[in-house]
């Protein structure tokens, strides 16, 4: 941030900002500024009110009252076209991309006056290669894993050269070295004389990165800090009003083999997915075994197989609790004691215009809810409901719309749904993207109490900490291989990370309990 001037006039700043849904009070008479070439950070729980501040700054959704400032001049902003031709771009959590479309025609329809496409491919090749953020803009969206989503949004958004950038969630789901590299051009971005509104959960990269923070809780703003002077604990304590708990963590003694994977090899039908080589695994009854990797290296295809969403040729390619399913869908793996988190929550793991109560129904176990062959809705009102009040789901009740919830909120339902089954064995994808440090703890301790009782849990996370803080064996994915299982506290981040290249030994540990 230049601190040439003591008191450089702000670029944005918002006075009494307020926003009512209903009965919802969203933005509670929120102030906040930022100058020129400052790194600014927005805290706070899921449900805090940070996206729709931002969607206000952005155009997407007006206030109810309040003011803006842009350069000294009041505005209203009303609409995202508005706010680009003002200098104002933004990298969304929920990605704002239409499926069926190649990256380069998602990014032609962000910009207001784009070139052709031949030449906007070119310079989407440029900006990728220069921030390191590698995509190729002739691929489909529908077969890009949610990290390379998220490297299309940022990168449509540097091609704008923004005066101010918002970004909510930007590194959920990037690799450790893309998280670097982003850094760094958010730092060249700030020097060169740009404005960065940062939301993150991730409190020790706001430490490192941001200048100044806000913290909202409850939708009014709770306070103003530098984080640098600050810890990730004592922001936390900002946010929540309290302190967080410590995770419990029995000793490891695992039990049956409950998923066995056998040298599964299989092609991807998509022409830009990654093949599946020789993959070989077992998941036992009481573990966690995490999954590290950089997105796009086989994990969605990995996840598909053991779903079921992709029945394979062979039945005996997947055994689950016994039973030789790969040919099985995902119901008959579900009775068999399958759940599953997949990484992208609206869409694969719920339907946005569905009610919380629906969404839920959808993954149930049917006897459970159907009697005579009529739904029983009081029993899945009551389902939902018990998720929602367990997991501390923000939102009006089990009737609430999957698309009316905060990103976070939305997650903590999905996968509280899921471990409230009971699974035999569960399959988590990005378990925690998008949710505050709280609610990230909540999870985690749920997979352990599940793993604590026998519970059988594969854990795919690009959050490396993450997967050292929960799991009992780790192994690698990378080029659609998976690497030899090391336990967790015979290995360390740096040899992950070394080994997230493809970079392993073909024999890394003689201990029966650390192999596949």
């Amino acid at each position: 941030m230049n601190t040439t001037d003591a008191s450089p006039r702000p670029l944005l700043e918002l006075k009494g900002m307020r926003k009512v849904y209903q009965t919802v009070v969203a933005n509670d008479h929120i102030d906040l500024s930022i100058v020129p070439g400052e790194i600014h950070a927005v805290l706070g729980e899921n449900g805090a009110g940070k996206s729709t501040l931002m969607k206000m700054i952005y155009g997407i959704t007006q206030p109810t009252s309040g003011k803006l400032f842009w350069q000294g001049q009041a505005l209203n902003i009303s609409n995202p076209a508005q706010a680009r031709k003002l200098g104002i771009g933004m990298v969304f959590q929920h990605f704002s991309l239409f499926e069926t479309l190649t990256v380069v025609e998602n990014v032609a329809l962000g910009l207001d006056h784009p070139p052709k496409l031949n030449q906007l491919a070119q310079d989407i090749i440029d900006v990728s290669n220069r921030y390191e953020l590698p995509i190729d803009p002739h691929r489909s969206v529908h077969a890009l894993s949610v990290g390379e989503m998220q490297r299309v949004e940022i990168v449509r958004c540097l091609l704008q050269k923004p005066k101010l950038l918002i970004m909510d969630e930007p590194t959920s789901v990037l690799s450790p070295a893309a998280v670097r590299k982003l850094f760094e051009t958010l730092r060249q971005l700030a020097a060169e004389g740009c404005s960065i509104l940062y939301i993150s959960h991730k409190l020790d990269e706001i430490q490192e990165l941001c200048h100044t923070a806000t913290v909202l809780r409850g939708g009014k703003v709770m306070g103003n800090c530098i984080p640098a002077n600050e810890t990730p604990e004592s922001m936390a304590r900002m946010m929540i009003g309290k302190d967080l708990s410590a995770y419990k963590h029995h000793a490891y003694s695992p039990g049956d083999t409950l998923l066995e994977i056998k040298n599964l090899s299989c092609t991807t039908k998509d022409p830009f997915g990654i093949s599946l080589k020789n993959i070989q695994l077992n998941l036992r009854a009481g573990e966690i075994l995490g999954i590290a990797g950089i997105s796009g290296n086989g994990q969605k295809e990995l996840l598909h197989a053991i779903s079921g969403e992709e029945p394979l040729r062979s039945s005996d390619d997947i055994q689950l609790c016994g039973v030789n399913v790969g040919r099985l869908d995902p119901r008959a793996r579900r009775h068999l004691g399958l759940c599953f988190v997949p990484e992208d929550r609206l869409g694969r793991g719920a339907v946005p215009q569905m009610t919380l109560e629906d969404n839920a129904l959808m993954t149930m176990l049917k006897p459970a809810v159907v009697r005579y062959g009529m739904i029983e809705y009081n029993k899945v009102n009551a389902y939902a409901a018990d998720c929602i009040q367990k997991f501390d789901v923000k939102c009006s009740g089990p009737l609430a719309q999957a698309q009316s919830l905060s990103g976070g909120n939305l997650q903590k339902f999905i996968v509280g749904r899921e471990i409230m089954q009971n699974p035999k064995v569960i399959i988590l994808a990005q378990p925690t993207w998008g949710v505050d440090m709280g609610a990230a703890i909540f999870i985690r301790q749920s997979l352990l109490e599940l793993r604590n009782k026998g519970g059988a849990i594969l854990v795919i996370s690009e959050e490396i900490d993450e997967l050292f803080e929960i799991s009992d064996r780790i192994v690698v994915m990378a080029d659609g291989k998976l690497s030899p299982a090391r336990l967790t506290q015979e290995t360390n981040v740096e040899e992950i990370g070394v080994w997230m290249s493809g970079m392993w030994p073909s024999k890394v540990s003689a201990n029966p309990s650390a192999t596949h």
